[in-house]
């Protein structure tokens, strides 16, 4: 019974992972001037084409929602890049063994992971000028993910990915 509580809480633990973000962003741009975008056509996400799709709508609402609109001819375009990789293990057992007495001491101490080492997902977002050719924002998300979820437990993520890494924008 012990395990299967234990179990549990390292799901929960796993599941509710931190969306971590850096943002980056030219100091001179004047944001007010950027009110519509769209995506590079030749733009390869390294997503699958059903969680591109998911990316894709999942900004385009949040973007819809702070007022810029997707347009053929946009202020700027947004350039979509993900890289995946191996997190580090961060749950280990501790086993020890020690001795003393009479101002005599010794020990050894021991690591052993548990489990297999977290997936994770870099996602970078580049806003670029084209008429100035330059990009005036960057935000890289990291993320934990599971490939094997459902699609449901995909879409959360990736929206959750999109409102944190869009809190960003524009900067204050």
């Amino acid at each position: 019974m012990r395990f299967v509580k234990m179990f549990i809480l390292s799901l929960i633990i796993v599941s509710c992972a931190p969306i971590r973000v850096n943002y980056d962003f030219d100091k001179t741009t004047n944001f007010n001037s950027y009110k519509t975008y769209n995506y590079y056509t030749d733009m390869d996400t390294g997503l699958s084409e059903l969680d591109t799709k998911r990316l894709l709508d999942a900004i385009d609402s949040k973007m819809t929602y702070k007022g810029i609109s997707l347009a053929e001819k946009p202020d700027f375009f947004i350039d979509i890049k993900t890289k995946q990789f191996q997190g580090t293990q961060r749950q280990t057992v501790g086993v020890g063994i020690g001795g003393g007495g009479r101002n005599v001491g010794g020990g050894i101490s021991i690591g052993l992971p548990i489990g297999q080492s977290n997936l994770n997902r870099r996602i970078t977002f580049d806003f670029v000028d084209e008429n100035k050719k330059q990009l005036f924002w960057q935000a890289i998300s990291e993320a934990s993910f599971n490939p094997n979820s459902p699609p449901e437990n995909r879409e959360e993520r990736i929206n959750a990915i999109v409102e944190k890494v869009l809190e960003g924008y524009p900067p204050k």
